[in-house]
């Protein structure tokens, strides 16, 4: 599976999905930001990321979470 943002193939980090055309694992934006670090923190230490894209993998992953949502 490919596409603009999400790269997930098996010969690349054995299927693990990826930021397109890097070998960067998404989880490590998340492991990032569970540990209070800032995105500015990934985007230094993974510099083959772009801003563009981890912005837009956080857009993604809060309109999945949030999809569907009943009010309390």
């Amino acid at each position: 599976m490919t596409d603009k943002l999400i790269n997930k193939a098996p010969e690349i980090l054995g299927g693990t999905p990826v930021f397109s055309e890097t070998r960067v694992p998404i989880r490590i934006l998340i492991e990032y930001l569970e540990a209070g670090d800032r995105l500015d923190d990934f985007l230094e230490s993974y510099p083959t990321v772009s801003r563009h894209q981890a912005i837009e993998m956080l857009k993604r992953a809060k309109a999945v979470l949030t999809r569907n949502r009943t009010k309390p």
